[in-house]
Parts: structure tokens; C-alpha cells; sequence
């Protein structure tokens, strides 16, 4: 998929995210008697619409059609759910990994359930990586860093921080047993995507004010939003810490430390995120959990 394609389709659509308020959402979700009724029913299919959306936004599976609501409400509707749609990621690596198991051995599962996951999610978050290693490795000044991440070409940073990248996901993962890397896979796709609503709830948009379509200088995703999508990440460690506590704990480590450094860099080099810098967090969470799992 070329980066161009990527960002149609990926996180450049940041753009947009803070033009649907939260409470035109929660709007359409009640139904009100003249005394704050709200129906279960509406609740449940507006948590469907927003989860389809989560899930269509960060693959490539068809399922936006399937809501009853438009598909550019903005990304603050529904990141809450960006862990449920890991879980569902992480489900057909694991998935494909143990399949895979049963045939071959050594590096062969770990490569084939990562290139899974590349494909279900039309490589959207490796896209980020690239961009991102491009622009802080060869911009000097927040605005050469901005450019350098609209410019569709790749770069000698970009083909690196893709090949370790990639390499290190798959050595790592080699290392786990079948059983052990189903629900480790779970875990770890569903942190990933709580990594960039952290980011969104904590930081803001770095684009420029005039060419974006919406400023993000004073707006972040609430708080709300960020515990709703921690729920979805505890329930999918669930599994995995009931088998290995001490080396999730590790790898959570790994993970967080790896993602707060790029977040800290991200907001010091461009004042902050940009979509290619959520990408690049999904990505940095992903290598070092699986580092300390594998540890």
C-alpha cells in the first residue's frame, strides 16, 4: 500500500476528529420521556455504530457500510473502542500464528501472523512509523517535520524503522510458545491501540492551524473517553496475565516506556501529534511489549 493510499484512508482523517462534538453523539443515543430517560436499545446500537467505525477505521474489513451512522463523524466518536478493535487484530494474528505452528516451526508463525496483521490493518500503522522515522530523522525545524510527513516518498529513516521494526516483532514473537502467543497477541494489539488515545487525551494536534480543516491547539479527547477505552484493554490482558503476570508486567513496561518516549519527542520536535505519530506509537507499544514478553 503506498503512503499516499495510507494516508487517505488512515490517520491523517485526524483532521476531522474534532468536529463531531461528544454531545451531538450522545444526542442520538437517548431517548428522552421528559425525565433524562435513556433507552438501553439506542445506548447498545449507538456503541455498535461507534464500534464498527473504530473497527473500519483501523483495518481494512468493509464494515462501515454496516453503521447507521456517517462514517466521518470524527475520531473522538468512537477511539474508546480502538482496544476492542485490537482485541479482533490480535484475535487473527494469534489466530494465524498457531495455525501456523502446527506446520512449521522457528520464524515462519511469527512471520506469517505479522504479516496478518499488516494486511487486516493495510499496514496503517507501519505507514506512521515510516513517515514519522523520516520526519524527525531528517527535518531539522518543526516545519520541515510537518512536511516531510505529507510527503508520500520514503526515506532512508523510513525503510529502517520498517525493517527493525518488522524484525524485531517477529523475533520476539518466535520466541512464545503457540499457546502462550494467542492471548499474548490479544493483549498486546488491544495496548497498542490504548497507546495513541492516551496520546489524543493528554497532547494536541500539531498540524497547522490554517491548512487544517479543525485546530487542535486547546482540544483533546476527554478522559471519559480514555477510561471506557482502558476497560477494553484490562479485559484483554486478562488471559495472558492469569498465565504469565510477571512477563506482561515487563512487557507493558517495555511498551509504555517506548510509547511515552515517542510521545514526549513527538510534542518537543512538532508541539505535539500528528497522525503519523499515533501510528508510530501503535508500532513502538507493539515492539516493546513483545521485547519484554520475550525477555
Amino acid at each position: 500500500m503506498s503512503h499516499e493510499v495510507g494516508r487517505m484512508r488512515g490517520y491523517n482523517h485526524f483532521q476531522i476528529a474534532a468536529s463531531y462534538p461528544l454531545t451531538r453523539l450522545a444526542s442520538q443515543a437517548t431517548l428522552s420521556t421528559g425525565r433524562g430517560f435513556v433507552s438501553p436499545v439506542r445506548k447498545t446500537m449507538s456503541a455498535l455504530d461507534r464500534f464498527l467505525q473504530a473497527l473500519g477505521f483501523l483495518t481494512i474489513l468493509p464494515v462501515r457500510g454496516m453503521t447507521g451512522v456517517g462514517t466521518n463523524n470524527g475520531l473522538f466518536t468512537y477511539a474508546r473502542f480502538f482496544p476492542a478493535a485490537g482485541i479482533l487484530i490480535g484475535l487473527l494474528s494469534g489466530s494465524v500464528f498457531y495455525l501456523a505452528s502446527l506446520i512449521w516451526a522457528g520464524l515462519v508463525p511469527a512471520l506469517l501472523a505479522v504479516i496478518a496483521s499488516m494486511i487486516v490493518t493495510g499496514a496503517l500503522h507501519e505507514d506512521g512509523l515510516a513517515d514519522t522515522a523520516d520526519a524527525f530523522g531528517g527535518g531539522w525545524t518543526r516545519e520541515q517535520r510537518l512536511a516531510i510527513m505529507k510527503d508520500s516518498r520514503l526515506g532512508t529513516y523510513g525503510v529502517l524503522a520498517l525493517g527493525l521494526g518488522v524484525a524485531l516483532r517477529v523475533c520476539a514473537l518466535a520466541t512464545l510458545p503457540p499457546s502462550i502467543a494467542v492471548f499474548a497477541l490479544i493483549a498486546i494489539h488491544a495496548g497498542a491501540r490504548f497507546a495513541p488515545v492516551m496520546v489524543l487525551a493528554t497532547q494536541t494536534y500539531a498540524g497547522d492551524p490554517v491548512t487544517a480543516k479543525t485546530s487542535y491547539a486547546s482540544t483533546k479527547l476527554p478522559m471519559s473517553e480514555a477510561r471506557h477505552a482502558f476497560l477494553w484493554t484490562l479485559l484483554a490482558m486478562i488471559p495472558i496475565l492469569l498465565i504469565r503476570p510477571l512477563a506482561l508486567f515487563i512487557g507493558l513496561m517495555f511498551g509504555a516506556a517506548l510509547s511515552l518516549a515517542l510521545t514526549l519527542y513527538s510534542r518537543k520536535a512538532i508541539g505535539g501529534y500528528s497522525g503519523d505519530v499515533l501510528g508510530a506509537v501503535v508500532q513502538v507499544f507493539e515492539i516493546g511489549c513483545l521485547l519484554g514478553l520475550a525477555a
